[in-house]
């Protein structure tokens, strides 16, 4: 699952990808917060249904909850056990998750270029 939404995410040039590992913090609601952000709301939301497609594609998963398509300024796709968190970068950096959820392993994820 992780693989085929970073995927997603590195097919519309999802900007500074991160897996934030929660499997073994016992107060967090599922086991991975996958974080990128985009340069506009236009990049924000292609972003998003870039993770969906490829999820579909490559995990069989359709997601069950999202939120945020509205505005396009952080649009939240839940997987249940991954959630995903795609940012315009001033939301980003103001919400500042990877701080927040410091106490999982974060992992930087090299994007291709």
């Amino acid at each position: 699952m992780v693989d085929a939404i970073v995927e997603g995410m590195r097919r519309k040039k999802g900007i500074e990808i991160v897996n934030i590992d929660l499997s073994e913090e016992g107060e967090a609601e599922c086991d991975n917060f996958i974080i990128c952000h985009g340069s506009s709301n236009t990049h924000v939301d292609a972003i998003a249904r870039s993770v969906e497609e490829s999820v579909e594609e490559l995990a069989f998963e359709t997601v069950w909850r999202q939120d945020g398509f509205q505005n396009a300024q952080w649009i939240l796709l839940d997987y249940v056990n991954v959630m995903v968190h795609i940012f315009q970068e001033p939301f980003r950096r103001f919400y500042d998750l990877e701080s927040l959820w410091g106490d999982g392993t974060i992992y930087n994820i090299e994007a291709d270029i």
